[in-house]
């Protein structure tokens, strides 16, 4: 069996620094088949490339894996890239190992031949490294000829998702400055959002795990690692058949105290079903609202009306749970009027945060690619490594963006640009909280 140096290189700290739980379960993968893994996190690591260089002469591995989550932060404000960053360690490991480099990601199965171009690496694999990842080493190991890039091949089941394995200097690491740990689970998205690289990255079909294996992973992250605030970190939490539902069950029956967030749907739930999953531990909720009226939402292939998201804004509220709204103004069919109306309607969303965004990051194989170039917002080979932005031709974006700053200015719960959230998350770091941090924004009426 070979040595592997496992390294996460993202760096990006916006909101807050995550914990890479795509490192953690490709890492239990390569244990699974007897292989011996070593994890390496950059941004712990200080960015330093010394400290790098001193990991990969102390390991010796066979073969050193990257892993590449993000290629931008999505902002056209206040952009930042990082597949330079990506390049820049696939060079300080072949230079220090002297071995195979292979890269894999998530943000590097978003765009994988001109990631692989670009970085350099020896080979990429394509989706889910669990298996594709050692079945690729096994080769290599044997001489056997393999391509450059290797695809990830048949999705896998809910069963067949390995429990993270935890590095407690990581943990350590990230609860010191997020206070969280990231937890999936399931797999996949049923929904096809315009802009979303979700459902090619993990399926349209849902793969449930099991709810007790989910909360067995709770569990010991909190009994052995000293982990008791999570992150689910699935595409949507509130999934239509209810799993989500019996994974909070399974951690009420078993009086697992921790506290949890998640992404969630701004349709399909109501009052009851928050009022559980708060019994289950959940303090806040992310939605994935994204825009502000039925015309853009239905441009977005939302497939909810915003008098769905009211009504689960309500229902968040009468149960006093925190929620945050992410609304991209700037989509498809969007127009002043729009914007207008969007603003009007993001009013009446009480109790609750909400990050507006300026344009949409244009991803490849999306029908927001589609829909960018039928408008003429790029030419249909326009290189998309680098942050690239959809504004619907029917706005001045000077123009949309001053009316949002106007709608916002004064409400420390409505935040636009981006960075004006950042610079007060940075504030109450400083002052110690940990967590969303942006819950801390909403006050609720005493009883």
């Amino acid at each position: 069996m070979a040595r592997v140096l496992l390294v996460s290189a993202n760096v990006s700290q916006e909101p807050l620094p995550v914990y890479p739980l795509g490192v953690a379960v490709v890492a239990a993968g390569l244990a699974r088949e007897g292989h011996q893994v070593v994890q390496f996190d950059y941004l712990a690591a200080g960015e330093s490339d010394d400290r790098l260089r001193e990991r990969v002469a102390e390991v010796a591995p066979q073969y050193v894996c990257i892993s590449i989550r993000n290629l931008d932060n999505c902002d056209s404000v206040s952009p930042a890239s990082y597949p330079e960053t990506a390049r820049r360690l696939v060079q300080v490991c072949r230079e220090a190992a002297g071995v195979p480099v292979i890269v894999g990601g998530a943000g590097f199965s978003i765009l994988p031949e001109a990631m692989l171009a670009f970085t350099g690496a020896d080979h990429g694999v394509v989706g889910e490294g669990e298996r594709a990842l050692p079945a690729l080493i096994s080769d290599l190991a044997a001489g056997r000829p393999v391509p450059r890039l290797v695809a990830g091949g048949p999705l896998l089941a809910g069963a067949d998702m390995p429990s993270p394995l935890l590095d407690q200097a990581l943990v350590d690491y990230y609860l010191g400055r997020s206070g969280m740990i990231n937890l999936q689970t399931k797999r996949g998205c049923p929904h096809r959002c315009a802009y979303c690289s979700y459902p090619s990255l993990e399926g349209h079909r849902l793969r449930f795990r099991d709810p007790a294996a989910v909360v067995d992973d709770l569990e010991r992250a909190k009994t052995a690692h000293g982990a008791s605030s999570f992150f689910i970190t699935d595409s949507i939490f509130n999934d239509a058949q209810g799993h989500y539902l019996r994974v909070a069950e399974e951690i009420i029956r078993r009086g697992l105290e921790i506290r949890w967030c998640c992404y969630m749907r701004p349709s399909g739930f109501g009052r009851a079903e928050a009022a559980l999953l708060k019994r289950a531990g959940l303090y806040a909720a992310e939605l994935g609202t994204d825009a502000g009226c039925d015309v853009t939402l239905a441009a977005m292939n939302k497939g909810f009306s915003f008098d769905e998201v009211l009504a689960v804004n309500e229902a968040c509220a009468d149960e006093h749970l925190p929620v945050a709204h992410f609304i991209m103004f700037g989509g498809p069919d969007e127009t002043h009027e729009t914007v207008a109306e969007g603003l009007a309607n993001i009013a009446r969303l009480r109790s609750s945060v909400v990050f507006a965004y300026s344009g949409i990051r244009i991803l490849p194989d999306t029908a927001l690619h589609a829909r960018a170039v039928a408008d003429g917002v790029i030419a249909a080979g326009t290189p998309l490594l680098e942050p690239v932005y959809y504004t619907s031709p029917h706005v001045d974006p000077a123009v949309m963006n001053r009316m949002i700053e106007d709608a916002f200015r004064g409400n420390p719960l409505r935040i636009f640009p981006p960075i004006a959230g950042q610079k007060r998350l940075n504030l109450l770091i400083k002052y110690g909280y940990r967590g969303l941090l942006w819950d801390e924004m909403i006050r609720y009426p005493q009883a």
